[in-house]
């Protein structure tokens, strides 16, 4: 059906016309084979409260933004490539049926449909997609993620120290490594996680020392790679003859992995003790 639709005049105008509810504010969205499949209003749960956000799945992209006019006006458009997606069903809550999370390297979040059936059909379709597309490219399955942001009304205290309770005074901070909420003296440091940005950003206190000995161990890795490089450069002996006797004798912590908060049959309280 993809390929029967690329280069149809009915597509093109259904792109042109997503196209124009976004406005100068969106991107350009119509290229050579892309394939508009369908769209649909859904629920995304952001950092303040649950808000609609209008959806378009392309066979190469996922497309959403805010609602001004439904059908007629949409802004802060967000584009997703389908190769970096992975989906994950999520159970019920009494606020939010009907939920899955949309995973990427850069932003993972969750969204839910306004019944089961609807759920269906949107997994059914994004995983058709993926798949059709990963073939194509011959590119394996995205296994990084980052980590969804918890919302502000899931705690009124730092989910860290446990200690501080939130208020109008005192703010709530995202760690952007674990996506848990914690204080400001809980995620005073930064690091550069190029994956996500290419500025540092807040981390907690837990995560910092985590990716910290990540690091220590990355860099204690490609040091051991190096090194019969460096030992054959060390003991060559040019055709002059010269004679050398250099010698060179160069001769963490680790961190347990943060338990997922939206996987995890643990509640994060307990994750201190």
């Amino acid at each position: 059906m993809m390929d029967h639709l690329a280069n149809t005049e009915i597509n093109s105008q259904r792109i042109a016309a997503v196209e124009n509810c976004f406005g100068a504010s969106g991107q350009p969205l119509a290229l050579p084979g892309r394939v508009l499949l369908g769209e649909g209003i859904l629920t995304k749960e952001c950092r303040k409260k649950p808000k609609p956000r209008i959806f378009f799945l392309f066979n190469d992209i996922l497309v959403y933004g805010s609602i001004v006019i439904n059908k007629r006006k949409y802004n802060s458009q967000h584009i997703i490539p389908l190769e970096d997606v992975t989906l994950e069903t999520l159970p019920d809550t009494l606020q939010m049926k009907n939920r899955w999370m949309i995973k990427t390297s850069k932003k993972s979040f969750v969204v839910s449909a306004a019944s089961l059936t609807e759920r269906k059909e949107w997994i059914s379709h994004l995983e058709e997609c993926i798949k059709h597309l990963l073939t194509k490219t011959g590119r394996q399955p995205c296994t990084e993620h980052a980590a969804p942001w918890i919302p502000d009304k899931a705690t009124d205290i730092c989910m860290r120290c446990t200690q501080t309770k939130f208020s109008t005074l005192t703010r709530r901070h995202h760690c952007r490594k674990c996506g848990f909420v914690v204080c400001a003296d809980c995620s005073r440091q930064r690091f550069l996680m190029p994956r996500l940005s290419p500025k540092p950003l807040r981390v907690c206190n837990l995560c910092y020392r985590q990716l910290l000995a990540d690091k220590k161990k990355e860099a204690e890795a490609d040091r051991r790679q190096l090194e019969p490089i460096h030992s054959a450069i060390q003991g060559y002996e040019p055709s002059s003859g010269d004679d050398s006797d250099k010698s060179d004798d160069e001769k963490a912590e680790q961190w347990p992995a943060d338990t997922e908060f939206y996987t995890s049959e643990v509640s994060w309280s307990s994750f201190h003790r």
